[in-house]
């Protein structure tokens, strides 16, 4: 039992790794205020090391050295200063995060294509796909009894093949890169944002009425386990819910509703961000950086955290 045990756990992070429907943290795009108060409250830079660098990238800078992040954000700046004025610009800041962001989208594409793509023709079918990731639960199904395991397969192998479809425009059942990159980040693709709303209805819903309420808006950030009082940020949050959730104010979130929540039109992140570091390291208020003033606050742009909590704090600040 022991093995199997672990075969279904292996199955499922495979299922929920390369297919997962959108993650609560990745549905609501954060404030830049909420953001920046962030910033200022944690000296936590993590939020803005993973938008400047992309998050794999980021975990090479926690290896580095003071030093050696500098050197290396010195030839970064180089690259975002497209016109080489020796400024950069919140404009030029945004096009930087865009560009790290839709690389980091396609490089994780090509982690995973050659799991899916079992007969090398650079397409990945429906059929292939369902197999490498439902092959074993389909091949085996009366070894899934338990109903916690058979209700995970059996929600989301539909909920897969909905969006394989949608992510497929010509309709052949065959995913080439792009539409499998629609596939796995349908939050990056304008024609998939109808089923990024659509699963996260189903995530948060939990009455199946097609609508979210309040309780079940906040039961998918807060697990109320003690029976104590409500923290203070989770009241705030239902007067979210009341103020700027509900739109037409009759208790409930609808599809429109959801879609201005986890998608509002008026917020770009990229800018949001550049904007965030322009206004943090933008010393002469010029509404632009310099390569120094960047150095300066290398430690917002790549600075580790263990080296801001670890190496910083035992030197002097003359040596820094």
């Amino acid at each position: 039992m022991a093995g199997f045990s672990l075969v279904c756990a292996v199955l499922l992070c495979a299922t929920v790794g390369h297919a997962k429907p959108t993650l609560r943290k990745e549905r609501v795009l954060h404030d830049p205020e909420l953001s920046r108060k962030a910033h200022e409250d944690n000296k936590s830079f993590q939020y803005d090391h993973e938008a400047f660098l992309g998050k794999e990238e980021a975990k090479t800078f926690d290896q580095l050295t003071p030093e050696e992040s500098k050197d290396r954000l010195s030839k970064i700046v180089d690259r975002i200063d497209k016109n080489a004025d020796g400024y950069i610009t919140t404009e030029e800041l945004k096009a930087w995060i865009k560009r790290v962001q839709k690389r980091y989208v396609y490089e994780n594409v090509a982690k995973v294509w050659t799991d899916y793509d079992l007969n090398n023709d650079n397409k990945i079918s429906w059929d292939e796909y369902k197999q490498a990731t439902y092959g074993y639960y389909l091949a085996n199904p009366e070894e899934f009894e338990d109903a916690t395991d058979q209700f995970s397969f059996k929600k989301m192998l539909p909920r897969d093949e909905r969006r394989f479809k949608a992510a497929d425009l010509n309709d052949d059942l065959a995913a080439d890169r792009e539409e499998f990159t629609a596939f796995l980040h349908p939050e990056e693709f304008e024609h998939m944002k109808d089923i990024v709303v659509l699963e996260t209805l189903e995530d948060i819903d939990k009455n199946d009425d097609g609508y979210v309420d309040e309780d079940e808006y906040i039961a998918d950030m807060f697990a109320h386990e003690d029976g104590g009082p409500e923290p203070d940020w989770v009241k705030t949050e239902r007067e979210q819910f009341s103020d700027f959730r509900d739109l037409n104010k009759d208790g409930k979130m609808d599809q429109d509703e959801i879609r201005h929540w986890i998608m509002p039109q008026d917020y770009d992140h990229a800018q949001a961000e550049a904007r965030h570091l322009v206004y943090e390291s933008d010393q002469d208020k010029d509404q632009m950086l310099t390569k120094e003033e960047i150095l300066e606050n290398w430690n917002m742009f790549v600075g580790s955290q263990a080296t801001n909590y670890g190496e910083d704090l035992t030197r002097n600040h003359d040596e820094l």
